[in-house]
């Protein structure tokens, strides 16, 4: 492969399984994973953040384990760069870290490839590779994406973004996604897949008309929240009574532990969610939040990035 222009991508993370809308329904958030490539000699990898040092550091990082699928699905070789990792998602929290890690590698192998694969068919491969759509729909295209996915192909349709402030409250407990679905029950009741079912309809349809109103009774879940709130001491409280601190409702962002509030009146959600988990003793990190409208983004950089980012390679080869 020819050598290529310095580039840099970001993507968004994202909050999904957002109410009723169990892995279907997510938003992108204004946190970013960026990634900056520039030609080499040989494969590098660096970070500044030391949260992400541990991922740089695996045998199977999951960003080249990505690029080097596509890479040898087109019937070549990944090339060698210098690739520096910047992220401000938080690791493991339920804010589509994993998600954006898939969806940049996809974008990042496909715009060195020369852009052979448009964003749908991007979006089909992010699917596979996550196993659900909810985040990856939202950071490929940003802004609210209401998805399907039968194991074979995804369908999704954008909604509008609504106009809330988003509290996003951040436990000081590590909950695994392995371990959040085997909280799951193996079968739900009629009754509580007709509630369910009904809930999730009128999700969609409220985001999709910005009815707030209905908003408020679909993201009342009864597919996953009810079964991982004791995972995550102070959860119940703040996704039962939310509604009465300023906001339209909660709910569990991913597999958690974050939990994310709509909200009117930010000042009073916050000291809310803040209180919740204090009473249980739980540190808790409290944040704000915007939906973003963006999603992956590739912009060529110049020889002036290009010199930083060799000035700092610092990276085990790969």
């Amino acid at each position: 492969m020819d050598p290529f222009q310095p580039f840099e991508v970001t993507v968004p993370g994202s909050t999904a399984n957002l109410g009723s809308g169990f892995d279907s329904i997510g938003m992108a958030v204004n946190r970013t994973l960026r990634l900056s490539f520039s030609p080499a000699s040989h494969l590098t990898l660096t970070t500044p953040d030391p949260e992400l040092k541990p991922m740089i550091e695996e045998e199977e990082n999951l960003i080249l384990k990505v690029m080097r699928e596509l890479f040898f699905a087109a019937g070549t070789s990944l090339p060698s760069f210098h690739l520096e990792i910047r992220s401000n998602i938080p690791l493991m929290r339920g804010l589509g870290s994993s998600a954006a890690a898939i969806v940049a590698a996809l974008v990042a192998a496909n715009h060195l490839l020369g852009r052979p694969l448009d964003r749908e068919t991007l979006f089909q491969q992010a699917v596979k590779w996550e196993g659900h759509p909810d985040n990856v729909g939202p950071s490929l295209f940003g802004g609210v994406v209401i998805s399907s996915w039968d194991g074979e192909e995804a369908s999704r349709v954008q909604a509008p973004v609504p106009p809330f402030h988003l509290v996003a409250a951040i436990p000081e407990v590590t909950l695994a996604t392995t371990r959040a679905r085997q909280a799951l029950p193996e079968q739900l009741t009629h009754q509580e897949a007709v509630l369910g079912s009904s809930r999730a309809n009128l999700l969609t349809a409220a985001l999709l008309t910005q009815n707030w109103e209905a908003l408020r009774v679909g993201l009342r879940d009864r597919f996953h929240q009810p079964y991982r709130s004791a995972l995550v001491p102070g959860l119940e409280r703040v996704l039962t009574d939310a509604g009465e601190h300023g906001a339209i409702g909660a709910a569990l962002s991913g597999a958690g532990p974050t939990v994310i509030a709509f909200s009117m009146e930010p000042v009073s959600t916050r000291r809310f969610m803040e209180e919740s988990f204090q009473k249980e003793g739980v540190p808790v990190k409290v944040i704000g939040l915007k939906p973003c409208s963006e999603g992956a983004k590739v912009r060529l950089t110049g020889e002036k990035e290009h010199s930083r980012l060799l000035g700092n390679i610092k990276g085990a080869s790969r």
